[in-house]
């Protein structure tokens, strides 16, 4: 998991609770499962919308899937039920209601803004780009996102294009991302996490005058601030210069002690110096501060893991896996653990989850076929392992064509990220 993607997600302007979407005509009603009469439909998903309003999550969902039951198109119905399920983390089960509405309302871009958003928040980001493109395409051909004729479907149009420069970004796009985002610049210029992700983006892309303009407007802006020391850590924990990095974000923890992911930071700059004690106190007292939070759970279950103390290890990974269900290096870290503690049944089912999210990665097939023969199933684990070898062909293919081929640019001094 890069490094970057444990701040800039959580320090990014959106607050991930959907937008709500009002009732929308129906296509047909269904005579038969009417459990409301027409007249009383408009009234229920007021009272669904008023409920969802208040927070109360329950009441909503039962108000709009009164109205589904009466109303088997209500659009609004299934994305009002998404944002409830959204509002309750249940991501899979957002992009299913959400796609529906899409089906039912396809000139609705909020529903397609809600598509991406739940895919983001799933780290999904390649999944969420085509929604989120899709969206700043209808407001450029309506010419709402310029005229700002509508401030709903502009502020619709921000967050559209902030979580989309955000998924170029995170898929390694670095001049989409860089270009996506400059257009914010006069709503964003204020906000150090956007001039940060700006900065970098533009560095890959080779766009020197934005890289230029972006970071010195940071610094300019950033002054002694606890958040512009974190930012400055990272710049140098991204050039490997451990030493000063520590320097920063030791600068930006004295500033505000509770600055979120500055102690993770800091635990991660220790690991890059070998200084495990100190490294652990760090993600302990981000942990403290962040519950709910996996990066540092993760980073020490690595640790107890390389320590040789397997309970603590398992634990953190758990814990890791509590906060993001989709997080893979605590599945495949679990894996390893329970490989090494020899539960080997638990060990497969959480290698089979990392293999979900990662089909095609290196590391997750190698540990697979492991513990297939370690229980057994030697065809399994031979047909696991081939798989394994014909991807490090491919890889290996791949890379010998981009060597012979001209440069590209998005491959080229990528971030030191772990």
């Amino acid at each position: 998991m890069p490094l970057i993607w444990a701040f800039v997600c959580a320090l990014s302007l959106l607050a991930g609770t959907g937008v709500a979407l009002a009732q929308t005509p129906a296509a047909h009603s269904s005579g038969t499962a009417n459990k409301l009469a027409p007249s009383r439909i408009a009234t229920v998903f007021h009272e669904g919308e008023e409920a969802l309003h208040a927070g109360d999550l329950d009441r909503a969902e039962s108000s709009f899937r009164r109205v589904l039951a009466a109303d088997p198109a209500s659009a609004g119905a299934y994305s009002n039920l998404g944002v409830v399920a959204m509002r309750r983390q249940h991501w899979q089960e957002a992009v299913r209601l959400f796609t529906k509405a899409a089906k039912l309302a396809p000139s609705v871009s909020g529903i397609r803004l809600n598509i991406g958003l739940a895919y983001y928040r799933q780290n999904r980001y390649d999944a969420a780009i085509a929604p989120l493109e899709s969206v700043l395409r209808d407001q450029s051909s309506s010419g709402q996102a310029l005229s700002g004729q509508a401030s709903s479907n502009q502020a619709a149009s921000g967050q559209a294009r902030y979580l989309l420069g955000l998924c170029y970004f995170f898929t390694g796009r670095y001049a989409d991302a860089a270009h996506t985002l400059e257009f914010l610049w006069p709503e964003q210029a204020g906000n150090l996490a956007y001039l940060y992700v700006l900065g970098v983006a533009a560095q890959h892309a080779k766009l020197a005058d934005l890289e230029k303009r972006a970071i010195s407007h940071m610094v300019e802006i950033g002054r002694d601030t606890a958040q512009f020391h974190l930012f400055m850590g990272k710049a140098h924990l991204n050039r490997e210069e451990t030493a000063d990095a520590i320097g920063e974000l030791s600068h930006a923890a004295e500033l505000d002690p509770k600055l979120p992911f500055v102690h993770f930071n800091l635990g991660v700059a220790y690991l890059r110096q070998q200084d495990y004690e100190h490294a652990k106190t760090e993600f302990l007292k981000d942990v403290a501060l962040e519950p709910d939070i996996p990066f540092s759970y993760d980073q020490l279950g690595l640790l107890f893991f390389q320590a040789g103390n397997d309970s603590d290890s398992e634990h953190n990974f758990q814990e890791a896996l509590r906060c993001d269900s989709n997080f893979l290096s605590a599945h495949l870290g679990l894996a390893r653990v329970r490989q090494r503690l020899g539960k080997y049944a638990e060990a497969l089912l959480s290698v089979e989850a990392a293999e979900k999210l990662a089909p095609e990665n290196a590391q997750v097939l190698s540990l697979k076929a492991q513990i297939l023969e370690k229980l057994g199933h030697h065809t399994q684990a031979q047909a696991t392992l081939q798989r394994y070898r014909e991807l490090l062909e491919r890889q290996r293919a791949q890379r010998e064509r981009q060597m012979e081929g001209a440069p590209n640019p998005e491959l080229l001094d990528l971030p030191s990220l772990q």
